[in-house]
């Protein structure tokens, strides 16, 4: 689990996050990382799109992080599941990183349970993030 930050995201995102959950839900569909997402969208703090700081992770974002552990950096999107495709870099937010990293700011440290163990990464950049873009329907 993360150290308990305060994060944001938009209204849009808890929305759509909450009926993708409970689509799972409904199908049975069990994942190992649901009720790690729907802890942090319930604990964040829902603003409008347009309201939105341009240093916090949304749904759709291209990041990049470093692992404090390995001084690596990687920079991925985040996207919903049936968008996932690692040859692109897009990670589902199914993925516990891309869990850890939603409603995060740049230069956020998070502390995360990955499959190898706890480690520490830092949001180094948003080299995209679609509301600051006014790109308010991804």
């Amino acid at each position: 689990m993360t150290t308990l930050k305060k994060i944001t995201i938009t209204n849009l995102d808890y929305i759509r996050l909450k009926n993708m959950i409970s689509e799972y839900s409904k199908r049975n569909k069990t994942d190992a990382n649901i009720e790690d997402l729907l802890g942090e969208i319930e604990r964040a703090q829902k603003v409008d799109s347009k309201q939105i700081p341009k240093n916090v992770v949304t749904m759709n974002s291209i990041i990049e992080i470093k692992n404090l552990d390995e001084l690596e950096f990687k920079e991925f999107q985040l996207v919903f599941p049936e968008e996932s495709n690692l040859e692109q870099n897009k990670i589902s937010i199914l993925a516990p990183i891309a869990t850890a990293c939603i409603g995060y700011k740049i230069g956020d440290v998070i502390q995360w349970n990955i499959p190898n163990g706890i480690h520490q990464f830092q949001i180094t950049g948003i080299n995209y993030q679609p509301e600051a873009n006014g790109d308010f329907h991804l």
